[in-house]
């Protein structure tokens, strides 16, 4: 491990990230639609893993830097692709007009602080595997390759996820109904239970190292966002309120977050497996 080269590195990239994220809040300053900010997110990780290659140059393995940069890479692009074209032309997402209501002082400093201060650290922080990969000596070997399957299992789950949800949503028919079939059988998350899963894959490439150990916080806690803030927790809050007795049977046989099995067992008693529910 290249300490020092380390250490210039973290800087370097808390730096991009403090300069991404006031661009950010800029342009939605200007537009005042702060869910730009989802764009953004991943987008943020791909900056931080292109600023780390170029910088680890020299310091590090050049199969390891290169496999952490396309597999952080494909990812980021991706997830920002698929919620750019989501949220076009869509205004303000429920969940900023939420938290903007709270606010009670300048609107600047209040989204400052509760969106992109907020957002920007977590960014650098989870990332820290990435950043570390990109420094340790040792070769591409076990770990690295299973956290590339790793990866894999979580990119596949959260882009067939995705792209059977886009699919079901631009079917009219499927108008008030809640989505249980494909993915959606098993999990009501496949989407966010793919995207941990992508960062556990990352963090295994770090690991080749104890300091890859130690960096187990990180993916720990994209996960924990993604149960406990701002990810499943807020959607299922809108979801029972909009689809209301459909969305709790599909939420009493269908697991929380981990794929799983279905199960049978209903607000109305017996149902086939894989059925949609009328909102």
């Amino acid at each position: 491990m290249s300490w020092g080269p380390l250490l210039v590195n973290l800087a370097a990239t808390a730096a991009a990230v403090a300069v991404l994220m006031l661009a950010t809040f800029g342009y939605a300053m200007l537009t005042k639609v702060h869910a730009i900010m989802d764009t953004i997110w991943p987008l943020g990780f791909v900056l931080i893993a292109a600023v780390s290659f170029v910088l680890s140059a020299g310091h590090g393995s050049t199969g390891r830097r290169l496999l952490v940069l396309v597999l952080t890479a494909v990812w980021g692009l991706r997830l920002g692709a698929h919620i750019f074209s989501r949220n076009r032309g869509q205004g303000e997402d429920k969940r900023y007009a939420s938290l903007l209501r709270r606010n009670r002082g300048n609107l600047a400093v209040f989204v400052l602080r509760y969106i992109y201060w907020m957002q920007g650290r977590v960014m650098w922080f989870v990332s820290l595997p990435v950043q570390a990969a990109m420094y340790e000596h040792a070769p591409v070997g076990r770990v690295a390759w299973l956290g590339a399957a790793v990866w894999a299992v979580g990119f596949g789950f959260e882009a067939v996820g995705d792209a059977q949800l886009r699919r079901f949503r631009a079917d009219p028919a499927n108008a008030g109904r809640v989505l249980d079939t494909g993915l959606w059988r098993y999990t009501r998350h496949p989407n966010y239970f793919g995207d941990a899963v992508v960062w556990f894959g990352l963090w295994l490439l770090a690991c080749s190292h104890w300091l890859g150990l130690l960096l187990v916080a990180c993916p720990a806690c994209m996960t924990n966002m993604l149960v406990r803030h701002t990810g499943k927790k807020l959607l299922e809050k809108h979801m029972a309120r909009s689809k209301g007795a459909a969305y709790a049977d599909y939420v009493r046989r269908t697991s929380g977050f981990i794929p799983w099995p279905p199960s049978r067992l209903s607000r109305s008693g017996l149902i086939p497996a894989g059925r949609a529910c009328p909102g």
